[in-house]
């Protein structure tokens, strides 16, 4: 938790009463792309691409090369959290990814973050608990928290808490350059009858740092913003924070109509693309599109979809040959699927 207090938070606040475009809808997608994310396939593929960028990030660095080594040998999920809790390139890496975000260091770490979510419900806090967490924001973080009273805030992070006050404010040391720096006290009450989806857990047993009492909060939880005030005892701002769900009546539609919108039963890349493409991130969006159809027999009725898809892109980008392109692609598959369908259909019909 020390090594946490003096970097970014990654958040996103909800408003209700007013529309899902916007602010908002950050906070929406944030929360429709980690359930996307979470329940897509994992890859061998995958696998070695996470493995080969963390060989890349840390060339030269000897300790943690052999970290990535023995991580790539010798990883089990029963052991995500140890390996979450440890100093080493994966908590770095993958916290990097989240604060960033880089959406696709995100997507090749996606299956040790379920990995981690599944241990945090198996060790899940039972009763409820008051938690702290010391944190330096700027100026401005601070002022869109005080208007914000009442609202929902979403943690797009895993979320590290202390149950001990004076643990969680010992980490508290401003760094040199504090002008538009201010420390602020998380003071937040979690019923873990409110983890529904989003699990916290005790870490006691796994981390380095056991007189820390660390709780972890799922990347993605809820949170109602409370009171804002300043403490002259301890010179830290005091932001309450109760846990919620995304059952919570003003969040439950939203989130269900854009889930429906784009989580269906079936998970793909092409799923991902969709999301991606509404946020908008539209590079990203193509490379997924693209990286499925690398995945697809060429006759597969799927790439119609995603050519089309893709020649929507190129389209807003204002390509139109490239546009044409991937029209002309989704055409000629089709015309070729239905030939193939009308010789089936004729073929059967003359053994009858």
């Amino acid at each position: 938790m020390q090594k946490e207090v003096e970097e970014p938070l990654p958040i996103n606040i909800f408003t209700t009463g007013t529309s899902t475009t916007g602010l908002n809808s950050e906070f929406l997608f944030s929360q429709v792309l980690m359930d996307c994310l979470t329940r897509l396939q994992y890859t061998e593929a995958d696998k070695k691409e996470l493995i080969d960028l963390c060989k890349q990030q840390y060339k030269g660095n000897r300790v943690e090369l052999n970290n990535i080594c023995e991580f790539q040998e010798k990883y089990l999920s029963k052991n995500a959290l140890w390996w979450y809790t440890q100093e080493s390139f994966f908590y770095k890496t993958l916290n990097a990814a989240l604060r960033e975000p880089a959406v696709h260091t995100i997507f090749l770490f996606r299956k040790y973050i379920t990995d981690i979510q599944d241990q945090l419900k198996n060790y899940q806090v039972r009763n409820p608990v008051r938690v702290y967490r010391c944190q330096m924001i700027s100026n401005n973080e601070l002022e869109t928290l005080k208007d914000s009273r009442g609202q929902f805030i979403s943690i797009n992070s895993f979320f590290s808490t202390s149950t001990d006050k004076e643990q969680a404010c010992s980490f508290l040391k401003a760094p040199d350059n504090t002008e538009n720096l201010v420390g602020v006290l998380f003071e937040i009450d979690a019923d873990p009858r409110m983890a529904i989806t989003k699990p916290f857990a005790d870490l006691s047993e796994f981390s380095e740092y056991e007189d820390e009492a660390e709780v972890l909060f799922m990347i993605g939880s809820i949170f109602r913003l409370g009171n804002v005030k300043h403490s002259k005892n301890d010179q830290v701002w005091i932001i309450q924070m109760t846990l919620c769900n995304d059952e919570e009546y003003d969040l439950k539609q939203v989130l269900v109509d854009m889930k429906e919108q784009f989580v269906t039963d079936e998970i793909n890349l092409r799923t991902l693309g969709k999301i991606l493409w509404e946020i908008p991130k539209p590079g990203l969006a193509q490379k997924y599109f693209m990286r499925m159809l690398e995945q697809l027999s060429p006759d597969d009725p799927l790439r119609i979809d995603l050519y089309l898809d893709l020649a929507t892109i190129e389209s807003h980008a204002g390509n139109k040959e490239k546009h044409l392109k991937w029209r002309q692609k989704a055409s000629e598959l089709k015309k070729q699927l239905q030939l193939s369908s009308l010789f089936r259909t004729g073929k059967s019909k003359n053994l009858v």
